[in-house]
């Protein structure tokens, strides 16, 4: 069986030489006799893949040495409630509502005090990100939230908002090493890592020192507690040992191919040559503001229902997995990652010229 060309928008494809050493290795980590799945956290093997995955994270994000970086569970959705559970001391803070997960966070934090939706593209479908330069973002607010790239919807902040001095929060989840990133403009920066770096499973939180703190909202379970974590070094409890395991390797794949900056010039001409076809073709349609698309996930249609779903059925025929878009929204989308080929994304325009000619 050969591999197919997996769109899928999270758990998602992953470097093949990361699969066949992690296969390599599945009796046998280097010499100890036992899989990385079978390995106690606590020990030596595993105490050196946890540090140096965290030290190439570092490397390849400059990371400053004012944050932590954790590896966590419960998926980017429980840093819906860890954030405010851990960050709201006035019990106030502001929201940019550009999709169904900063939605679902706003939602959350509703729980834990007064959340403020301070901007929202809900009004056209959450196809473009809102003008965020001068927002009226309360005093008091204890920080200001942003889901940077949108799964579901293919859009992405190309600047962040101006937070008026307050602490900036971001879920990355679908943009997560794609391109560089200047750490310190972020309070928090967080993704599950099953779209572009690993397994489903693992969390990473990337945190400032000074945010994290004994002072928690009342009632804060301790394993939602940033200081628990932070203090034992994400071993406070067994972590998704294995899941990390495979986040170290693609860490040593991105920095083999060049870092970040070579990351996001792969990135860019990936989606170009996707977006290119769209923006010529009188089948398929983006539906995204163009100033506002991901390089990641590129949501498109026909405008026909039975012709949306015949594309996905052929196209699947063809070898190409996973492009029905999100139930929410319908149509098609492509998530084209890190870990997508160029001939990828070329191999799919080519089917997509030939579905064009024959349904024209």
């Amino acid at each position: 069986m050969s591999r197919v060309y997996n769109f899928s928008a999270g758990p998602a494809v992953l470097p093949e030489e990361v699969l066949k050493e992690a296969a390599d290795e599945m009796m046998d980590y280097r010499g100890t006799g036992m899989s990385v799945m079978e390995m106690s956290h606590r020990s030596k093997a595993y105490d050196q893949i946890i540090k140096e995955a965290e030290q190439d994270l570092r490397d390849l994000m400059n990371i400053p040495d004012n944050y932590k970086v954790l590896f966590l569970q419960g998926g980017a959705s429980q840093q819906f409630a860890m954030i405010p559970m851990n960050l709201m001391k006035n019990k106030k803070a502001a929201y940019i509502v550009t999709g169904q997960w900063a939605k679902k966070a706003f939602q959350e934090a509703q729980i834990y005090g007064d959340a403020v939706k301070v901007a929202s593209s809900e009004d056209k479908t959450f196809s473009y990100i809102p003008d965020c330069s001068d927002l009226d973002i309360p005093e008091d607010a204890d920080y200001v939230y942003i889901c940077e790239n949108n799964t579901i919807y293919g859009t992405k902040f190309k600047e962040l908002p101006n937070t008026k001095g307050h602490t900036l929060v971001a879920d990355v989840s679908s943009c997560f090493l794609s391109e560089p990133v200047d750490v310190s403009k972020y309070g928090v920066i967080y993704g599950g890592v099953q779209k572009n770096i690993g397994p489903a499973g693992v969390v990473i939180v990337i945190i400032r020192e000074d945010l994290i703190t004994e002072d928690t909202l009342p009632g804060t379970p301790t394993m939602l507690k940033y200081k628990i974590h932070a203090d034992a070094q994400s071993l406070y409890n067994t972590p998704p040992a294995y899941g990390i395991y495979i986040c170290g390797k693609v860490f040593k794949w991105l920095k083999k191919m060049g870092g970040l900056d070579a990351m996001k010039k792969r990135n860019e001409e990936k989606a170009k040559i996707l977006y290119d076809f769209l923006d010529e073709s009188k089948l398929f349609k983006g539906t995204v503001v163009a100033k506002d698309r991901s390089l990641m996930n590129v949501p498109f249609v026909t405008g026909n229902e039975e012709l949306d779903a015949k594309f996905v059925k052929e196209a699947k025929e063809a070898g190409f997995e996973n492009l029905k878009g999100h139930r929410t929204v319908g149509g098609m989308r492509a998530s084209i990652y890190n870990a997508m080929p160029k001939e990828g994304v070329e191999k799919l325009v080519e089917f997509m010229k030939k579905f064009e000619a024959e349904n024209a």
